[in-house]
């Protein structure tokens, strides 16, 4: 099982581009099941979840192509999906066991194959993250839904031409929801009549795959606000979309930059989706500066503690939590962090504290007291964004820090070693 080795001490300083973003990526992805026509996707990240994704979908019948350009660079990376041959509704455990976001495939089979078959997914082990507002919803739009040796089990309700097709209702989730405002938008797309999604999750990720159903013949309104109206069409075409920057990508190499006290600028970026954290990183005495599609950052000697609490779009978001556990671990003073979204999402805080960080958990909630400096040591990444968190620290930490478990990374960073070896830190994989 690889590892990373990571050499402390220096700031990273230069320039990386932003790949495309994964939380995007996979619904996108998902949407192909819709349409009999190919559907393109631009700016697909390299990453183990996206071949994952690829790979469930082709043992579903889809055709996959992927194009890479010559200089292997994240934004000549397209993939083609030709759905026409969709004849297997099955998502079997062996394929989603590892990767939570499989449960995107239930909508978009259920309105289209009329029927679905869904292993209850795996992923990160950040606490309970529960499927039943899909179930909930797809039942509200006349889906005979039932669970039965851990798996769901969808079939669309026959209509009186004679077709199994869903139809649309009023649907309220109980709590805001990504994947479940995915699925049930996607699903909502060639369902009879009309579907209103209320208590909708806002994130850009949610407009970006409705911009990509919007090219696709879907008819959506509201993508970013907390009521989406999808008028059901009978039918959806090809189409080509490039997928949005990754947020929590650039999140992460920001924090990475301050926390080291560096300098740097990422490109690609799509700074209007970061507002929560760029505030944070200036709170904390950061130099930020925004283009329409770049951000620069330069770090103060040493980084001011700022305490946050996880919500919600557009509030703080959980996933870059642990990066500022991470870098509030070095800072000057003590700060406050609330986690509201996951319940067991402070795993990594044993894992800094083996580096030297003065953390205490409290139920929800981490007070931590920085300190001057941090001790390389071994630890182990518990789940995606704790490990980003761990390569911050290490990337301060004084000595060498081995990180353990990193397929945690492969998952959700492409080429990581690779982009921060450009902007000068000393990183390596062990194989």
């Amino acid at each position: 099982m690889d590892k990373l080795l990571i050499e402390g001490g220096a700031p990273l300083h230069g320039e990386a581009a932003i790949s495309g973003a994964k939380n995007a990526a996979l619904p996108l992805l998902c949407a192909a099941l819709l349409t009999r026509e190919p559907l393109t996707l631009t700016h697909v990240p390299r990453l183990n979840d996206v071949d994952t994704m690829l790979g469930l979908l082709e043992q579903m019948g889809v055709k996959v192509f992927r194009e890479t350009g010559v200089s292997g660079r994240a934004d000549e990376s397209t993939v083609t999906l030709d759905a026409s041959g969709l004849d297997n509704p099955v998502a079997p455990y062996e394929r989603v066991k590892t990767m939570r976001a499989a449960i995107l495939v239930l909508g978009p089979l259920a309105a289209r194959a009329g029927e679905a078959k869904v292993s209850l997914p795996g992923g990160c082990a950040i606490g309970a993250r529960p499927v039943d507002q899909h179930i909930k919803g797809l039942a509200a739009m006349g889906a005979e839904i039932s669970v039965l040796h851990g798996y769901i089990l969808a079939r669309a309700p026959r209509q009186k031409d004679g077709s199994t097709r869903l139809s649309g209702a009023r649907l309220f989730t109980d709590m805001v929801t990504v994947t479940g405002t995915e699925n049930l938008m996607m699903a909502a797309c060639l369902a009879a009549g009309e579907t209103v999604i209320e208590n909708a999750a806002r994130e850009p990720e949610v407009v970006d795959l409705a911009n990509c159903l919007i090219k696709m013949g879907a008819q959506i309104s509201g993508a970013g606000s907390d009521v989406i109206r999808i008028r059901g069409v009978a039918s959806m075409h090809g189409a080509t979309h490039r997928i949005m920057p990754d947020r929590i990508e650039t999140g992460t190499y920001l924090c990475a930059a301050a926390a080291t006290g560096g300098s740097i600028r990422l490109t690609g970026a799509a700074p209007g989706s970061l507002d929560a954290v760029i505030d944070k990183l200036t709170e904390s005495g950061c130099r930020i500066t925004i283009e329409s599609d770049a951000i620069n950052l330069a770090a103060p000697q040493r980084l001011t503690s700022v305490s946050l609490r996880t919500s919600p779009y557009p509030a703080f978001p959980t996933d870059m939590q642990a990066q500022f556990m991470a870098i509030n671990s070095v800072a000057e003073g003590t700060a406050v962090i609330r986690e509201t979204i996951f319940e067991n999402r402070f795993m990594h805080a044993v894992e800094l504290i083996r580096l030297g960080a003065d953390i205490k958990i409290d139920g929800n909630t981490a007070v931590v007291h920085g300190v001057a400096k941090l001790d390389g040591a071994t630890v182990m990444a518990t789940d995606l964004r704790a490990s980003a968190g761990l390569v911050i620290a290490g990337l301060v930490a004084e000595g060498e820090t081995v990180i353990e478990r990193i397929y945690h990374l492969d998952r959700g960073y492409e080429h990581l070693e690779q982009k921060l070896g450009a902007l000068g830190a000393r990183v390596r994989r062990l194989r």
